[in-house]
């Protein structure tokens, strides 16, 4: 056993300074920075180093990685590289030093020009890098039970950071491409599926670690929820109730990634959740923010339609690209392939964007491509009246709906004002459940009932946002049609540019065609085509395990929604699991339409996204769909507080300027506020600064919970 005393860490610090490491103090026995910036206050100025030792004569040696390599080999016995002896030696070439646990730290030098940063497990399980934005614990410094790093004999540290080598070509490619691809949430749940159950005393630490890592390697607050909500469904026992896993993702993700070490070392997590009244509850429907780029991609098929697409668009945007290619190979599956459980690969999706964003470039290459396929009769463009979706699906039983302004038909069924927009929804939800059975058409003067075999209705729909959200209702949430719906949110327009204008790749037209040719049935004819036997796709054991635990959590949150007698959750948390069936069957046709299965990959995919996708539509109704024409008013004044919020930060806004964007009564203006008041929502005050008094208005301090959250 090493014990470092104070003098030789202070030494040793001065002498790492001298060669050109910056360093900074950590507290004694721990890898926590005692500086209010962490790393970032890492100096080679002898005076602040010796200022810091004076004062924590104890502390532990951080230095930053800043331009630097450190590839960080967990545990002893790691069977990275285990036999690869050429690689090993490669390794050789750099110091290193023995962490405590046996593990050790290899140090190179980051070439000129490279951006390197730190990642956790990706490079190889248990095997991390630091780079620009992070720091290792370096000897002599002391762990918790006085365990101490050091270096390897003939491996020390003793040459300047220009004088170290750098990676070698194997490894540096690798590091390339860990600094331009992003950590998935199959990774993260990967990298956790086989660690040891978190026990409930620890759930709230070490979900909070995780998505410290995960924002230091620059995950978006929804990449982040997305993936503590799996880890938290796979690893914690019991599990923490997701709204508790939400508020854990929001309160590091509002950090910047060079700061959560900090942060958490801070404990902020513990500090903000503290500032909860005991009393206050959780909020139901906590937003899991919009959709994780990494969730907008499926192999094969899929993947090579929005390629094109994004390619050739004149403002290219990956949702309504992801979109898009979703519901063509939806529709090319159509009544022929089924899963175990029969569900079948109709889709109803909706992509929301603003004018101008290209919501109809993505209609027009599933065009292209169906009309190459020779599918080109399978398209209609509008929903004019019941019995037309009946003729066209007679006709073509497997059929894709591409629709604009959604938002209109719905506020016209919202309103009542045409029984026939009434009809069209409810021909849609019954075509929706007939996929594996068959419909029943209207009767006609004169002739019998016909019957379309196994509909394959499938809707690719587009809409304002904020139109759409303005047109619905509670009443539309519960009567099915919207819980059936994929709702997908676009981003800000990108930059334009010149549309091109080029062939569809040959690829995607063949396994069209495939799709198009296919027959799956034992017997071939024209029964076949009335009457289809879908093939069945099979899964493995593993993906059938994903999904049973994606039914046992959709059917937990059904439970506490009708405990709280929430009718909108209860209906879209009973579609839930549907959706990631027939969302898995999809990614198996479109991964290997030759041969499909449905595997682990496929399922943790479909669960995943479902998942964020269900809580963000439970999230966006609840801030949106308005019981009444107060409940409208009430989350408009919200919406506009919060709009201020954003670009203005903690300063009230003025009530003439709220007066001018809702020119409302008095009275409505006051019944409004103080309903907010009442729930906490809002705070009024009333500034005497200098001529007559001027009312403001504020969103409450988030520690009672956010306006948006609690809105709902």
């Amino acid at each position: 056993m090493t014990i470092a005393t104070t003098s030789a860490l202070l030494e040793t610090a001065l002498r790492y300074a001298e060669l050109g490491y910056p360093v900074f103090p950590c507290a004694p026995g721990t890898k926590t920075p005692l500086t209010e910036h962490g790393f970032h206050d890492a100096t080679t100025d002898a005076d602040q180093i010796e200022a810091w030792w004076a004062q924590h004569p104890s502390a532990n040696i951080g230095v930053a990685t800043q331009g630097l390599a450190v590839i960080d080999i967990d545990g002893t016995g790691n069977p990275w590289l285990a036999g690869d002896h050429d690689r090993m030696f490669d390794l050789a070439a750099a110091p290193m030093a023995i962490t405590p646990r046996g593990g050790s730290h290899r140090v190179f030098r980051q070439p000129a020009g490279k951006n390197w940063r730190c990642t956790e497990g990706r490079l190889a399980a248990k095997v991390d890098t630091r780079a620009d934005g992070g720091y290792i614990v370096a000897p002599p410094s002391v762990v918790e039970g006085g365990k101490a790093y050091r270096w390897a004999p003939g491996l020390e540290l003793d040459d300047s950071p220009e004088n170290l080598p750098e990676p070698p070509p194997w490894l540096a490619a690798e590091l390339d491409r860990l600094a331009t691809s992003s950590p998935t949430l199959a990774h993260v749940a990967a990298g956790s599926a086989g660690a040891n159950q978190i026990p409930s005393g620890q759930r709230n630490a070490t979900l909070a670690r995780l998505a410290g890592t995960m924002r230091r390697v620059g995950m978006s607050r929804g990449e982040i929820s997305a993936a503590l909500l799996q880890v938290n469904r796979d690893r914690c026992a019991p599990p923490m109730s997701p709204a508790e896993v939400e508020r854990i993702a929001a309160s590091v993700a509002r950090y910047e990634p060079d700061h959560v070490a900090v942060a958490l070392a801070e404990n902020h997590w513990d500090q903000m959740y503290a500032e909860q009244p005991a009393d206050e509850e959780s909020p139901v429907n906590a937003d899991p923010g919009p959709i994780p780029e990494q969730l907008l991609g499926v192999p094969g098929f899929v993947d090579g339609v929005m390629a094109y697409t994004l390619e050739t668009a004149p403002y290219p945007e990956r949702t309504l690209a992801f979109c898009g290619a979703l519901a063509l190979q939806a529709l090319l599956a159509g009544r022929k392939v089924r899963d175990e459980a029969d569900n079948r690969t109709n889709l109803y999706i909706l992509g929301l964007a603003n004018s101008g964003a290209g919501k109809d470039h993505p209609r027009k290459v599933n065009q292209r491509i169906l009309l190459e396929a020779g599918l080109a009769e399978c398209l209609g463009n509008s929903f004019a009246s019941g019995e037309g979706i009946e003729d066209r699906l007679f006709v073509n039983p497997a059929s894709l709906f591409q629709v604009d302004e959604v938002d209109g038909l719905l506020l016209k069924v919202n309103q009542a004002r045409d029984a026939r927009h009434e009809q069209i929804v409810n021909i849609l939800l019954q075509m929706y459940s007939s996929a594996t059975s068959v419909y029943v058409m209207r009767a006609k003067a004169g002739k019998e009932r016909a019957v379309i075999d196994q509909p394959c209705l499938c809707i690719f729909g587009t809409a304002i946002p904020k139109h759409f959200y303005e047109s619905i209702s509670p009443r539309m949430m519960t009567n099915g049609f919207l819980a059936r719906m994929l709702i997908l949110e676009s981003q800000r327009r990108g930059q334009g540019r010149e549309a091109m204008v080029t062939p569809v790749p040959t690829p995607i037209i063949e396994a069209a065609r495939w799709w198009a040719d296919f027959q799956p049935s034992a017997k071939a004819g024209n029964l076949s085509n009335w009457h289809p036997v879908p093939k069945l796709i099979e899964q493995t054991a593993e993906a059938a395990g994903e999904l049973r635990v994606c039914r046992e959590q959709a059917d937990q949150e059904y439970s506490r929604a009708e405990l709280r007698n929430d009718s909108v959750a209860m209906a879209i948390w009973a579609r839930a699991y549907e959706k990631a069936r027939r969302l898995a069957l999809i990614y198996a046709c479109s991964a290997n339409h030759l041969d499909p299965q449905i595997t682990t990959d496929a399922a943790r995919w479909a669960c995943a996204f479902v998942e964020h996708q269900t809580r963000r539509m439970l999230f966006m109704a609840g801030c949106h769909a308005s019981e009444s024409d107060f409940d409208a008013k009430r989350k408009r004044m919200l919406d506009v507080l919060i709009k201020w919020r954003d670009q203005h930060g903690d300063r009230g806004m003025p009530f003439w300027m709220i007066n001018r964007k809702l020119p409302w009564t008095t009275r409505e203006h006051e019944e409004v506020r103080d309903t907010l008041i009442a729930q906490r929502l809002i705070e009024l005050q009333v500034n005497h600064t200098g001529g007559r008094p001027a009312t403001v208005y504020r969103l409450a301090p988030s520690g009672a919970g956010s306006p948006e959250e609690r809105a709902s």
